[in-house]
């Protein structure tokens, strides 16, 4: 096995220690929404990438909750009823293509995405859901609790394997970032696979937690589109979540010298913490702390601007919720070369349907992921990235071919848990567009054509950016591991 590009161990990966130091959200308060001060303040040649790659970057949506298939992408209008769901498929762009009628805007641009029908892993558990689709691995690894604990022998995410395999394009930025938000279970667990798990804490994406962890009841794109967890049992306090774009600035009256002398008194600090950790993350984190102070302190970088106070023509198109708010950023992070954006669409199980689904998707789901989606393929189509720029939309599994109500949470009914079949939607970054990859079967259970595993999905993001397919990461006592632990899905890339 061959390490793509060995110069890759210099990434600039940061850890949530920094964030913590700083007192605020993000980066020692950076904001990545800064995109003028980010484009003049370390970028590296972004013309630049690997031979055979179709895409530069790759922003994988994650809808946590597990999106219906058969209530979205793969609509079955002559199932029997109980099975069926209450929406319409409406004729998209590409003759032959139908998907659900509450997604119009994507109905018109249906000749630059694809849908793969038949995406399949063997658990209905969110946990170990979330760890294969975040993974991109249709097996455990020894050991696995699925007990929301991430630990060191965990499968790196494949936000952390990219971020390690490719060369970065911009000297002020981690090249992998999830946005806006950890996934945190209701119970207060964290969802495991997110994680650098064995290549080392030092190999985890940056976090911009930019979503506060509020009351986890409350679910869907707030301020505008929220709603209970359950409809019956709701919290006894309204949705008190703002979202908080991180800042970039010196604090008022904090000289050069007065900065470099908070620095000594945090060095004292730090000697004494590193005392404790692994050798190999103090030393990393030193370096990436030198390089988050060179950026605090670079003016140009100090210009910032907000998503939430972005032009109102911008929010408009991209909607002023969550789920706007953080493609609205994944797109100016993409712009400004970072390698890999996973997007969390909704905390942990926004996209739990199990009651009142219909109601949900049409109002308070469907409509805001609807807008910023599109929202976003048109920029990156008007500012020539789309190209470059490969977008994954996907959830944790499908839901239940039968519907279900439980009257005791909810009005109507729902469907379940469902890992044996979903649809993940990609465009952009080489896919060919107005394609239909695979099928299921008449109640949308089962795969019916061309099964295809989180394996085939990693692969293909991989192959997509231009990964070898005899490359490695490596995990803490520096042995290989093949990064492709399954092939693209053929037919999908152009």
């Amino acid at each position: 096995m061959s390490r793509f590009d060995p110069q890759s161990a210099q990434h600039p990966v940061f850890n949530r220690r920094i964030a913590l130091q700083a007192g605020a959200v993000g980066l020692l308060g950076m904001g990545v929404n800064h995109l003028d001060a980010l484009r003049s303040a370390g970028a590296a040649d972004s013309d630049r990438r690997p031979v055979g790659a179709t895409a530069k970057s790759c922003i994988y949506i994650f809808l946590s909750g597990g999106l219906a298939q058969q209530d979205s992408f793969d609509l079955k209008p002559n199932a029997p009823e109980g099975i069926r769901g209450e929406f319409d498929p409406i004729a998209t762009q590409t003759p032959g293509i139908e998907i659900c009628e509450h997604l119009p805007r994507l109905a018109q641009r249906s000749n630059d995405w694809a849908l793969v029908r038949s995406l399949t892993h063997p658990t209905n558990g969110h946990t170990l859901g979330h760890y294969y689709m975040l993974t991109g691995r249709s097996v455990k690894n020894p050991g696995f609790r699925g007990d929301r604990k991430p630990r060191p022998s965990d499968w790196p995410s494949i936000a952390s394997i990219v971020g390690d395999a490719l060369p970065p394009q911009t000297n002020n930025l981690p090249p992998a970032i999830v946005l806006p938000e950890r996934l945190v279970h209701w119970s207060g667990g964290v969802i495991p696979g997110a994680y650098g798990g064995q290549m080392g804490r030092h190999r985890d994406p940056f976090f911009i937690e930019a979503s506060p962890y509020g009351d986890p009841f409350w679910r869907g794109a707030y301020p505008e589109f929220t709603f209970p967890n359950q409809t019956k049992k709701p919290p006894g306090s309204p949705d008190a979540r703002v979202y908080q774009a991180p800042n970039l600035k010196l604090p008022e009256g904090l000289s050069s010298k007065r900065m470099n002398h908070r620095l000594g008194l945090l060095k004292s600090i730090d000697e004494q913490r590193r005392a404790l950790e692994d050798s190999a993350e103090g030393e990393s984190y030193d370096l990436h702390r030198q390089s988050a102070i060179s950026l605090l302190a670079d003016r140009k970088v100090q210009q910032a601007f907000d998503v939430t106070r972005a032009d109102d023509s911008i929010q408009e198109r991209y909607g002023r919720n969550s789920f706007g708010w953080s493609l609205l950023m994944a797109y100016r992070l993409v712009e400004a070369g970072v390698n890999l954006v996973q997007v969390n669409l909704g905390n942990n199980e926004t996209w739990d349907t199990h009651g009142d689904a219909f109601y949900r998707l049409k109002n308070k789901l469907f409509p805001p992921t609807d807008r910023a989606l599109c929202a976003l393929m048109d920029d990156l189509k008007q500012s020539g990235l789309f190209d470059s720029t490969m977008i994954v939309m996907a959830g944790e599994f499908g839901r239940t071919p039968k519907l279900s109500h439980l009257a005791e949470s909810y009005h109507a009914a729902g469907r379940d848990h469902w890992g044996a079949v979903q649809t993940v939607f990609f465009a952009g970054g080489g896919i060919r567009g107005g394609t239909v990859i695979g099928s299921s079967d008449k109640q949308a259970g089962y795969p019916a054509a061309d099964p295809q595993k989180p394996d085939n999905m990693a692969a293909t993001i991989y192959h997509a950016l231009g990964i070898p397919a005899t490359a490695a990461w490596y995990d803490e006592a520096h042995r290989p591991h093949h990064i492709y632990t399954g092939e693209p899905i053929p037919g999908l890339l152009g």
